[in-house]
């Protein structure tokens, strides 16, 4: 069931109601209820894996008990490898065994071994990178002592199964969430009203953003040996604002639907093309995942408190990883390997953390900078999305290669049958929209905020079939 699905239409409303004057009683009751609306979600794709689901529930419940009530630490240790052993081999089962058996198979060919590999024929439950994600969070916080094992199955299970966040995130903390669903929630007007318009807005990335330049994108990228130097710029552009539509766009929606149930998210975008050095991207993108990469991995290896090679290591280390998590390509290990170089000499002149305050433009010369340098980001930013986008790491370097050799820059008309220009006066509008609320959670609050939503849904409306790409960019991960 998809965000911008009609059945999600449907979906939505009924729960709410139900929610908010059927089973509106207890906190528990409540927890139920969504609960069940979170199984239900999940298992309109393959209701097959909502066991996988409830394994892994219980298994990471079970074990931050034991966790809990070790007696000895050896008994401790037992319980927490358990759950990161098996939660890591259903992950690599499912997202990985294929890519390492091919890789090693193809390594074994190339030296004159001939290696035919055994290979799954399964398909990649959804969302198991996420899921999994929330319940390596929260046995890792019970063994270090961070937080207390939650011993009502009903509240820990909504926390790894709440549907808005199941698929795609963000990934969730129990220390953030864990204690609102412990307690019964009252309906706010406000804060409902909020959620809606967070979710239009969300929708407008989604719908009018990401799946219109999901049209272009994929024309150019498919079709690049024949693209001059100009479309192949253009589609990198185009796919910069499609995964940023695409994925900001379905987190919005969650954060907007977790409002009408009185439900706080972790943020997970803040205006990350905004940024004016790499270091501040990654503090803007994905949030929840860098975070999580910076405080279960990054820091227990030692953070920055090390020397000079052990920073470099870690940094290369977590990048690495968190291009490994993306999906079971090369191209995902190089898109992460990129943004490590791209992110060193940050490291090694000790200016990684120069932007962290909000953005201010004047016309002045230190604006003049501080615009070249969101651009300059930004160009990097494309570079190394072309590799997360093409299917190999020979199409992502003849891609680029292509971009600089070409020496093309005139108009072409795509396979399509559209000009491959036609979507920038919207992409400029956007980045506008964008630009004027930067220091804001959406563009839809404030002042005339029933003009801004009349609008936004008269765009979704105008733009709702012109692309026939509706699904999540993120789901596959």
């Amino acid at each position: 069931m998809f965000f911008n699905s009609l059945a999600f239409v449907i979906f939505l409303p009924i729960v709410f109601f139900l929610y908010w004057f059927i089973f509106n009683k207890t906190k528990s009751s409540q927890n139920a209820l969504l609960i069940i609306a979170s199984y239900y979600f999940y298992s309109c794709w393959d209701w097959r894996f909502l066991f996988l689901l409830v394994f892994s529930t219980f298994l990471d419940y079970y074990t931050g008990i034991q966790i809990e009530k070790g007696k000895s630490e050896n008994n401790r240790k037992f319980w927490f490898w358990l759950s990161i052993i098996v939660n890591l081999g259903f992950l690599g089962i499912f997202k990985y065994y294929n890519f390492f058996a091919t890789s090693f198979a193809d390594l074994f060919n190339s030296v004159g071994f001939k290696a035919s590999p055994i290979l799954l024929k399964v398909i990649l439950p959804v969302g198991i990178s996420f899921y999994t994600f929330h319940g390596l969070s929260y046995v890792i916080d019970i063994y270090y002592k961070r937080i207390k094992a939650e011993y009502n199955f009903v509240d820990y299970s909504l926390f790894v199964s709440y549907f808005p966040l199941l698929v795609a995130g963000p990934i969730e903390r129990a220390t953030h969430l864990l204690p609102q669903v412990k307690v019964k929630r009252e309906f706010n007007f406000q804060t409902a009203k909020e959620g809606i318009c967070q979710i239009i807005w969300g929708l407008v990335k989604k719908i009018v953003i990401a799946d219109t330049c999901a049209t272009y994108a994929n024309a150019i990228f498919d079709n690049y040996t024949s693209m001059n130097s100009f479309s192949l710029i253009l589609g990198a552009i185009y796919f910069a604002f499609q995964i940023y539509g695409d994925f900001s766009g379905y987190t919005d929606i969650a954060l907007g639907v977790s409002k009408l149930f009185g439900l706080d998210l972790l943020q997970n975008f803040n205006y990350p093309y905004f940024s004016r050095d790499i270091a501040e991207f990654w503090r803007r993108w994905h949030i929840s995942l860098s975070s999580w990469f910076r405080d279960y991995l990054y820091i227990p290896l030692g953070g920055s408190k090390g020397g000079l090679w052990m920073k470099i290591r870690n940094t290369f280390i977590i990048f690495l990883v968190s291009g490994f998590w993306h999906g079971a390509n090369w191209t995902y290990v190089i898109w992460g390997l990129i943004n490590a170089v791209y992110f060193l000499p940050l490291l090694l002149s000790n200016s990684n953390r120069n932007n962290l305050d909000e953005i201010h433009v004047k016309f002045n010369y230190d604006s003049f900078k501080v615009v070249l340098s969101i651009l300059y980001t930004f160009g990097l930013t494309c570079i190394a999305w072309v590799f997360f986008r093409a299917k190999t790491i020979t199409d992502a370097v003849s891609y680029l290669k292509r971009i600089f050799t070409n020496h093309e820059f005139k108009t072409q008309f795509l396979v399509n049958d559209r000009n491959n220009y036609e979507i920038l006066i919207m992409i400029f509008l956007f980045v506008l929209v964008e630009w004027n609320n930067r220091n804001n959670i959406e563009p839809l609050s404030g002042k005339r905020s029933l003009l801004k939503v009349s609008l936004a849904i008269a765009a979704i409306m105008a733009l709702g079939t012109y692309s026939d790409y509706k699904e999540f960019i993120y789901f596959q991960f």
